[in-house]
């Protein structure tokens, strides 16, 4: 357990020196704006191109993607049609309240808690090829034609597949593809690149918890509760009924896509809050809620099922 409980030290301790640079100020004003762009055009390509350009492309493409994908669409269907035909929120803020109640953080905590739980970090690597495959490419779609006003289809085809996120994502694949090994000039510079992304997205999270108030008076608390319930509870319980009664996986693997589902959400949909300025309450108290709450959950799940 105390091993399990290492990954979520290291977040930790990262988000907290991220709230004490913001309470004392000490990067300035436009730390959270430098950080994320920095993060999200530079740190996350290079990090996302080196995760899946290792990965085994038989993880890749194991029994575990379509699981994944059911839980994750089940979840973000339920989460958009509450969000968008019952509280009539903007297409903006019912994006970011979907990606928070579905998109998992298979990157940051995924891996090293793979790595503890299950006793491999390969495990993640199907989610992040879905997430960032598939979702993310629609995702950025949906983000550029609200935030640009954009709605012919070229335009925002480009934007898309020209959004340095979804490039590296596409580059690092077709290396694990092809099966070919990087010769270490090319890939340890890419490596000392992407080892920055997971710090500063968390010392950037942190400095947003500064001066916020986790469930304040923002008017979205139902939102960020929805997200946060579908998030631990709904998904894991999907993933778990999907796998064992509809594709009858092996105990181990059953034990494998719970705990990818019941993961927390993304920080990376913090990142795109930010970037797109939309929905940023929600995502930050998301984020939040779920990395505190998936502790509990994940250890009843290894009990469990383990």
């Amino acid at each position: 357990m105390f091993d399990t409980l290492t990954g979520f030290v290291v977040v930790g301790m990262a988000i907290t020196l991220g709230w004490v640079l913001g309470r004392i100020d000490l990067l300035g004003p436009h730390a959270r704006h430098v950080l994320s762009r920095l993060t999200f055009f530079v740190l996350s390509p290079f990090l996302l191109f080196v995760v899946l350009a290792q990965a085994d492309v038989r993880t890749l493409f194991s029994a575990l993607l379509p699981v994944s994908a059911i839980a994750a669409v089940v979840i973000f269907v339920i989460h958009a049609v509450i969000a968008r035909f019952v509280w009539r929120r903007n297409v903006g803020e019912t994006l970011v309240g979907t990606l928070s109640a579905g998109q998992v953080n298979s990157n940051n905590i995924g891996i090293p808690l793979s790595l503890y739980l299950l006793g491999s970090a390969a495990f993640p690597a199907p989610v992040i090829l879905l997430q960032l495959l598939v979702f993310t490419p629609i995702t950025m779609a949906i983000f550029e034609a609200t935030s640009n006003g954009q709605r012919r289809a070229f335009p925002i085809i480009r934007r898309t597949f020209t959004n340095p996120i979804v490039i590296g994502s596409v580059l690092g694949v077709l290396v694990s593809v092809s099966g070919a090994r990087l010769p270490p000039m090319v890939l340890d510079p890419a490596q000392l690149i992407a080892d920055a992304c997971v710090p500063i997205l968390l010392i950037s999270y942190g400095i947003s918890l500064h001066g916020q108030r986790v469930l304040g008076a923002s008017g979205r608390r139902r939102d960020i509760l929805l997200a946060s319930a579908l998030k631990l509870i709904v998904m894991p319980v999907i993933a778990w009924a999907v796998a064992v009664f509809v594709f009858h996986l092996s105990a181990q693997d059953v034990l494998i896509v719970t705990v990818l589902a019941a993961l927390p959400t993304a920080q990376n949909v913090f990142n795109y809050a930010q970037r797109f300025d939309v929905g940023e309450t929600i995502a930050r108290d998301t984020v939040f809620l779920t990395t505190v709450g998936c502790v509990p959950i994940l250890l009843l799940i290894t009990v469990l099922l383990g």
